[in-house]
């Protein structure tokens, strides 16, 4: 009787951790932000985003799933085989040779096989290509800050602060926690350059769509780069643990047309001219003679 209820409690929550898995590898209705509710993986829009996609579901999983229900199965086998009623007198067997060499080489055997493509894709990550068009991230609390080369058609730059709960406007598209007053607007299908750094603490800067994740960190300048393949807005979030306003400092990055960034360059060279620089910095004192 203890058995049958044992079961009973258990297999809602098997078909709970079932159902889960199955949403897991579910990819968002909308492109560029994650649906309520939703576990598994944003669309991706990069090839980068598509490699970490297909590096999880088709070998990660299949592994993880595979050892999870070879121990469940073992697991079960132990309890039916070796509980006391069963075996009443347990073996006194302390080694077994062919057993202790199994459980160390197929375990290496599998990271061996996680390895190498795993190796490919942070290859593929790290190695950053020709730029066209490199735009500067500067993390601060509790926003981001973009700056635009001057030698490529920018030569300003703007800070982009979360909009208030009472200024969003779901007609429009707005989402709160995500939408911002001032977006980072990149052409499609460019190779963008992203360099990262912080001006007080560490944040990290992450959009899931784009297969981006890197550190800002305060006095280094990291560097990471996407190439979006489809027009869009894309959001992401610092996802480090950077003060009390830590959830309030979301990106957003708009992908538009060729034609289109070069509209938006025109205007916002004319609406952040007058900008103060997104990051100040104190000018030195002249030294004293004799310091």
């Amino acid at each position: 009787m203890a058995g049958v209820m044992t079961v009973r409690r258990i297999f809602p929550w098997l078909c709970g951790a079932a159902v889960s898995l199955a949403a897991g590898g579910a990819l968002a209705t909308q492109p560029g932000r994650a649906d309520p509710g939703q576990i598994g993986f944003q669309t991706p829009v990069t090839p980068i985003a598509r490699e970490i996609l297909r590096f999880h579901d088709d070998l990660l999983m299949p592994i993880i799933t595979a050892i999870s229900l070879f121990v469940l199965a073992l697991l079960i086998y132990v309890i039916w085989r070796f509980n006391e009623r069963s075996n009443p007198t347990p073996s006194k067997t302390t080694h077994n040779t062919g057993l202790e060499i199994a459980w160390t080489v197929v375990p290496i055997i599998i990271l061996f096989v996680i390895a190498l493509p795993s190796f490919a894709l942070l290859t593929n990550e790290l190695v950053i290509p020709p730029a066209d068009l490199t735009v500067k991230v500067t993390g601060s609390q509790w926003h981001w800050s973009y700056e635009y080369p001057k030698d490529q058609g920018g030569g300003f730059s703007f800070d982009s602060f979360i909009k208030p709960e009472n200024e969003i406007k779901p007609q429009d598209g707005d989402i709160w926690l995500l939408s911002v007053d001032n977006e980072a607007v990149v052409p499609v299908g460019k190779t963008v350059v992203l360099q990262v750094t912080a001006a007080d603490v560490i944040h990290s800067f992450i959009i899931q769509s784009f297969g981006i994740r890197i550190d800002a960190v305060p006095g280094r300048l990291n560097e990471t780069y996407f190439k979006a393949e489809r027009e869009g807005i894309y959001y992401g979030q610092c996802s480090k643990l950077c003060g009390k306003d830590h959830a309030f400092m979301p990106i957003a990055f708009r992908v538009v047309s060729q034609d289109a960034y070069q509209a938006w360059l025109a205007d916002a060279k004319k609406k952040y001219a007058a900008a103060p620089s997104a990051v100040s910095v104190a000018a030195a004192q002249p030294a004293e003679v004799g310091d």
